[in-house]
């Protein structure tokens, strides 16, 4: 508790001191998060919100650890705080950044009339729904039940959905006669191709991570839910890199970044151009010369 109060104070510090710029950007861009689709949404906007979904699993952790400290951290406090009645509220707290993506790729939708938002839009919508038949099945004593076949249901759908969005979308992989096989036609990171093929094998595996709920035997629950946690950590850092090169290359195409600019002319017509300038200056300098020869004589 005591370290949590340090992040909030520090954050929140109006002191010129450790970076206040940036802390003070941090916050900015969190409250716009909060009333998502609003605003216009730029890059940093549904950046941190991709960041915070994969946080879906600590937020919803941060109320059995608010419960903890109030009940005081004895034998049935984890018992009492992770009461399936509960459900409830680490429901909210864990959806609240697909929410928050879902309004922004509806905003997105309406500025641009592109289709690709509102599949964008489908996939978080989704990831809420499965989130939803997660706390349901786990209500309900997490058995064999129908619960349990909803839960996999749309764990398997919601997993294809965002495995699919990561390469085809937002990495921009798997391209069709691409000139690195199953890549795409430019690669930032040439000589670190194998990576490549590793991310893609890793990033579908961690999207399946929820069945490492299914089995009745084996660590408890809240080891579980740390190492799913974590995995997800792992592969939005991996996530991230990838995505940041397909954004750049995406920029480079559409010049929004570049060191050359395409001239509204082709060298072929340049040289000649000049050619035909050259000679009619030389032309020039011979005929005067020629004329001031004649005086003279």
């Amino acid at each position: 508790m005591i370290w949590l109060l340090f992040v909030v104070v520090l954050l929140v510090n109006p002191f010129p001191v450790m970076s206040r710029a940036s802390r003070w950007w941090f916050l900015r861009e969190v409250a716009r998060l909060l009333r998502s689709g609003s605003s216009r949404v730029e890059f940093a906007d549904f950046w941190l919100g991709d960041q915070l979904c994969s946080l879906a699993f600590s937020l919803g952790n941060s109320y059995f650890v608010a419960c903890s400290y109030a009940r005081g951290f004895h034998s049935n406090s984890i018992h009492k705080c992770g009461h399936p009645a509960l459900w409830g509220i680490p429901l909210v707290l864990g959806v609240l950044p697909f929410v928050a993506r879902f309004a922004q790729s509806i905003r997105r939708w309406w500025d641009s009339q592109l289709i690709t938002h509102l599949v964008n839009a489908g996939k978080y919508l989704t990831g809420i729904v499965y989130y939803l038949c997660y706390y349901l099945w786990r209500h309900h004593g997490a058995g064999r039940g129908t619960s349990f076949v909803f839960f996999c249901l749309l764990g398997t759908i919601y997993s294809i959905y965002a495995s699919s969005w990561d390469l085809l979308m937002d990495w921009s992989l798997l391209r069709p006669h691409a000139r690195f096989k199953f890549l795409r036609h430019e690669l930032l990171y040439s000589s670190s191709i194998p990576f490549y093929y590793l991310a893609i094998i890793t990033n579908v595996l961690i999207r399946f991570i929820w069945v490492i709920y299914i089995p009745k035997r084996g660590p408890s629950l809240a080891l579980r839910t740390w190492i799913a946690a974590l995995l997800e950590v792992l592969r939005r850092c991996q996530w991230n890199v990838y995505r940041l090169e397909n954004e750049h290359l995406g920029n480079m195409d559409q010049y929004r970044i570049t060191r050359e600019v395409p001239l509204p002319y082709s060298f072929d017509e340049l040289s000649h151009g000049t050619d035909v300038g050259d000679e009619d200056d030389r032309s020039q300098v011979r005929g005067s010369m020629r004329s001031s020869k004649s005086k003279q004589g």
